[in-house]
C-alpha cells in the first residue's frame, strides 16, 4: 500500500465563463436543446459558449442566470454575490404610491380640490 503524503501538489483550475455556464445549466436542471430554445439559439451555439470558443453577450447571459436561477453576478466574474442586506421596510420608503386608494382620498388634500370641482351638467 502507497503512503499518502501530507503535501498534496497540483494546480487548482481556474473556473472561467464557459465553466460557471456548464455548472449553471447542471445547478438549474436546464439541457443544452432547452437552454437553446429559451434563447431562441441554436444548439451549435451554445456549444461554443460551453467550450469557450466564443463568448456570449452580456444580455444573453443576464437571460442565462435567469433561467437557471443563478446570480448573474456570480455567472459573468465568478465573484461571490454579496449577501443580502435588510432594506427598508414600506414606512421607511421615500417615495410612497402614487395610485390614491378611495381611503387615502378622505384623507388627503387631493379629496378637498376634488371635492371642489364644479361638476358638468349632461344634456339629455
Amino acid at each position: 500500500m502507497s503512503e499518502m503524503h501530507s503535501e498534496e501538489k497540483g494546480v487548482v483550475p481556474v473556473f472561467d465563463l464557459a465553466d460557471r455556464m456548464s455548472k449553471a445549466l447542471r445547478e438549474g436542471r436546464v439541457s443544452v436543446a432547452e437552454m437553446a430554445e429559451y434563447l431562441g439559439v441554436h444548439r451549435n451555439t451554445l456549444g461554443r459558449y460551453l467550450s469557450g470558443a466564443s463568448a456570449p453577450k452580456r444580455q444573453t447571459l443576464r437571460l442565462w442566470a435567469l433561467r437557471t436561477g443563478v446570480p448573474f453576478k456570480w455567472l459573468e466574474t465568478g465573484a461571490e454575490p454579496e449577501p443580502l442586506r435588510p432594506g427598508p421596510t414600506s414606512d421607511e420608503c421615500a417615495i410612497k404610491d402614487s395610485n390614491l386608494e378611495p381611503t387615502d382620498l378622505e384623507h388627503s388634500p387631493v379629496a378637498s380640490v376634488v371635492a371642489l370641482r364644479p361638476t358638468r351638467a349632461v344634456a339629455a
